[in-house]
């Protein structure tokens, strides 16, 4: 009993609304937002995939496989895009949250359907959702030596990271093009296109246009595009704390 009253009198000294204000926030979803910026995971809904060092906490019996590239088809087209998506199996009970670099958190369901994410911006999503690294198709794709996406198919819950408040911009309305280092993904029915500026090998880095890789989107659905770009000093992908590339790991 003493320590117990201990405990209280020690608590009752800490003033202000800290602790009301940041509370865990309590959920029945599978996937929910504890904060604009960070996700919380309910264990009890089955194990899920997340990004290599994503978690920030957890409480109960969270456990943590690396999976790497996932499978020797993903980790050969890992090789040929840079340094790919790395990604961590979490199975065990309890609560799990994950964020990346304090960046927007945003989730939606899929339902049998799917959705093409720049790697760099995948944080989490159902291990019922199948993914894989594909190579997006597009005349210009040449020039840079391919460009590669993450694609996520079937059903269950996916999180992905932007940088700031993204758009989500109906293709079907009018033309719609976008900066190829700006954009997160687009939905399934968008069809794409890669143009590439005029402005030459000086538009490539930083002190050029910094337009070089222009994505024109048609088609019905979305494209979700962020308000900067996935890069960092000589135009090489940021996020994720992975550094280096080039115009081929631009998305992987």
């Amino acid at each position: 009993m003493e320590g117990t009253r201990g405990t209280e009198r020690h608590l009752t000294m800490i003033h202000g609304s800290l602790f009301q204000d940041f509370r865990e926030k309590e959920s029945q979803d599978p996937f929910s937002l504890q904060n604009s910026k960070l996700l919380r995971i309910d264990m009890r809904y089955g194990p899920v995939q997340a990004k290599t060092g994503s978690m920030v906490a957890y409480q109960g019996d969270v456990r943590f496989q690396n999976k790497g590239s996932g499978g020797m088809g993903k980790m050969f087209k890992a090789a040929m895009t840079g340094e790919g998506v790395k990604m961590m199996e979490c199975s065990g009970s309890g609560e799990l949250f994950v964020a990346d670099d304090a960046a927007e958190v945003q989730v939606m369901y899929l339902q049998d359907d799917m959705v093409s994410v720049n790697g760099a911006n995948v944080l989490a999503f159902s291990s019922s959702i199948q993914w894989d690294i594909h190579r997006v198709q597009a005349r210009g794709a040449a020039m840079t030596g391919g460009l590669y996406n993450v694609s996520l198919r079937g059903t269950g819950y996916v999180a992905v990271t932007t940088k700031g408040n993204p758009v989500a911009l109906e293709v079907a309305s009018s033309p719609t093009f976008a900066d190829a280092q700006a954009v997160v993904l687009w939905t399934s029915g968008v069809t794409m296109d890669v143009r590439v500026d005029t402005g030459g090998i000086g538009s490539m880095i930083r002190g050029g246009t910094g337009e070089m890789l222009q994505m024109a989107f048609g088609g019905q659905g979305y494209v979700l595009v962020q308000p900067a770009e996935n890069v960092v000093d000589g135009g090489h992908q940021g996020g994720g704390g992975n550094k280096g590339g080039g115009l081929g790991e631009l998305f992987g």
